[in-house]
């Protein structure tokens, strides 16, 4: 089964997957156009996120981080005049310049958390989106943010004019990505910021053309007119989507098939152009994760 993941709603999904089928069934295709450099480290939070899930070291209170992680660096780092744009756990910080060690080396991001999966006994494939570094910047009346700065330098107060992925246009699936995909007839879209979080994806080179031959499933993370959490809302609009589980579909476009919204959602499954398929999104717990889970895998 192949999910491409943004770093928060995806991720309770597949915890979810993980309890009806083994790890080693799962790929997961993540983004990595949110990835920053601090304090001289690759930080890469949605894939590190997808690899604390199945590592088991996931701060699940969070959705980010790994639990009961001591945050002593950034904290001595702060009293020495160093601001960090990202709160920065000890175990977690070890993540990082692990990862930023076997780049500096040599490795590609793709071969570098290949590695890191094998070290922590993962036995899904969890796949960057592309070896490429490329950056999702907010364009705001204070100027063009990346969009951890927009999102956690500034708490995604600014107005939002609109969004863009820069070099994105030099950037494609990698060899593992395409590969995962041809030996699968179906993918399932998580839950995540269809802008921020999966835009990227399908935005690279080739992407859409892929998927437009797959069978494509994506659960809205809009209910009514209002994300589960984030800054979906705010982005949607400004990038000219109807808030809403419509506005999801309709940013997807032509490669969706189905669309699973929420039982709760007010939109009226005569307002898609592809199927909509009605399962409780609100992933409040892990029994809740497996049932949306089951419901998505039976489409």
């Amino acid at each position: 089964m192949i999910i491409l993941s943004g770093g928060t709603g995806t991720p309770k999904l597949i915890q979810g997957l993980r309890l009806l089928i083994p790890d080693d069934e799962i790929t997961v295709i993540v983004n990595t156009a949110e990835d920053i450099i601090v304090s001289g480290n690759l930080v890469s939070p949605d894939l590190d996120t997808v690899l604390y899930l199945f590592s088991g070291q996931l701060d699940d209170t969070k959705w980010w981080g790994v639990k009961n992680d001591t945050f002593h660096t950034h904290y001595t780092l702060k009293k020495l005049g160093l601001n960090e744009k990202l709160m920065i756990g000890d175990m977690d910080r070890a993540t990082h310049i692990y990862r930023s060690e076997l780049m500096r080396n040599g490795a590609g991001l793709t071969q570098a958390t290949r590695k890191m999966s094998s070290v922590l006994g993962i036995g899904a494939s969890v796949l960057p989106m592309c070896d490429e570094k490329v950056d999702t910047m907010i364009n705001t009346p204070q100027g063009l943010m990346h969009f951890q700065d927009f999102w956690i330098g500034a708490r995604g107060e600014p107005d939002v004019l609109d969004v863009n992925i820069r070099d994105i246009e030099i950037a494609k699936p990698t060899d593992e990505v395409v590969e995962a995909l041809e030996s699968e007839d179906n993918v399932i879209i998580g839950p995540s910021n269809p802008i921020t979080s999966i835009g990227p994806i399908l935005a690279l080179k080739g992407m859409r053309e892929i998927l437009a031959r797959k069978k494509v499933i994506a659960v809205s993370p809009i209910i009514g007119s209002s994300p589960v959490s984030g800054p979906a809302g705010k982005l949607m609009r400004a990038c000219g989507f109807p808030v809403s589980s419509v506005g999801v579909a309709e940013c997807y476009g032509d490669i969706l098939d189905v669309i699973v919204i929420d039982q709760r959602d007010t939109a009226d499954e005569k307002d898609f152009k592809v199927r909509a398929v009605r399962c409780d999104t609100l992933m409040t717990s892990v029994e809740k994760s497996e049932r949306l889970a089951g419901c998505v895998s039976g489409i």
